[in-house]
């Protein structure tokens, strides 16, 4: 049996004249002149919902505590991290804003509010220690 050959109308050509099938005209994009920029977050005025606390992280220190130069990649990032809670839910009852607390990074989410400094969010909790 010989194959049939079937002629299907490509969907990319301009329908016209059978003599002047053209492809159509790319869209013109907008990528090169779209510019998005990051937003930015006055952290004091973001509110943790529930039981969520929003902690400052305290940055890792560039020098030991014998004076030697630590570089990045010497620096693990710790699982027990210090921070100072800056604005805490509407179920938080034991910790208030302005402590400082020792979590975990286990269940900690980092976010990006667009600041130089880093913050997250946690679980009231997942917060290990209140230190004085």
């Amino acid at each position: 049996m010989a194959p049939s050959l079937l002629a299907f109308s490509s969907p990319f050509l301009v329908a016209g004249s059978s003599s002047s099938r053209r492809p159509l005209a790319a869209a013109p994009t907008r990528r090169a002149g779209l510019r998005v920029a990051a937003l930015k977050y006055d952290p004091a005025r973001v509110a943790p919902q529930s039981d969520r606390v929003l902690v400052r992280l305290q940055q890792i220190p560039e020098k030991s505590a014998g004076g030697v130069l630590l570089p990045k990649s010497a620096v693990k990032f710790e699982r027990y991290l210090m921070g100072e809670i800056l604005s805490v839910g509407a179920d938080v009852s034991e910790v208030e804003a302005g402590k400082k607390v020792l979590f975990s990074d286990i269940n900690a989410y980092e976010v990006d509010l667009g600041t130089d400094e880093k913050h997250c969010f946690c679980r009231e909790s997942d917060l290990l220690a209140v230190v004085e």
